[in-house]
């Protein structure tokens, strides 16, 4: 009997690690996800001059984005000045870390308004970053979308979309590339 008895606590023994719970893996700190991106860059950026309509025309601008550490690079700031057909658009960005979150939140103000949107929140994964909120536009609930791509050491994209169906469908308006400027 205690020969039976002994396979079978065995097995208990082994069934138990595997129905406790999973380990939570270490967050992985994202406090400088955008040091890469630290320096003055070229950019072009193509803008749906009339989002969620059916519009299908687009500005195009050129100009530049300064990127600047602050914080010890917990937060950067970004100047963005782009002239177009349309006239000069004139943008700031700050984006903050939150260390608790490990998420990014990132605050936009255009010029001509003269404060702050809703933040965006999100991280980077595998290369790529992805923030989310949600606004409204035209008196209507939408969500939001800005993904940043195609990074490397010289160039990477921004593309924002925004959807008024709950994110079943996305309308890009926003396409950024930029291209490092070369330190003098």
């Amino acid at each position: 009997m205690r020969r039976a008895f002994i396979p079978g606590l065995a097995l208990v023994l082994a069934v138990i690690p595997a129905m406790a719970a999973p380990v939570e893996q270490a967050r992985r700190d994202g406090a400088h996800d955008f040091d890469w991106e630290i320096g003055t860059w070229n950019t072009h950026l193509k803008r749906l001059l009339h989002p969620l309509t059916g519009s299908k025309e687009w500005g195009e601008y050129d100009g530049t984005s300064v990127v600047r550490k602050v914080w010890d690079g917990r937060a950067n700031l970004v100047e963005l000045t782009v002239h177009g057909a349309e006239g000069t658009f004139v943008g700031l960005n700050l984006r903050l870390y939150n260390p608790v979150a490990h998420q990014w939140s990132l605050n936009f103000a255009r010029s001509d308004i003269g404060v702050f949107t809703q933040p965006t929140i999100g991280e980077f994964k595998n290369g790529r970053g992805e923030f989310y909120d949600q606004e409204s536009l035209n008196g209507r609930a939408i969500f939001v979308r800005f993904v940043i791509t195609r990074i490397t050491a010289n160039q990477y994209r921004f593309e924002q979309a925004f959807s008024d169906d709950g994110g079943k469908s996305w309308e890009v308006n926003w396409i950024a590339t930029d291209t490092r400027v070369p330190e003098k």
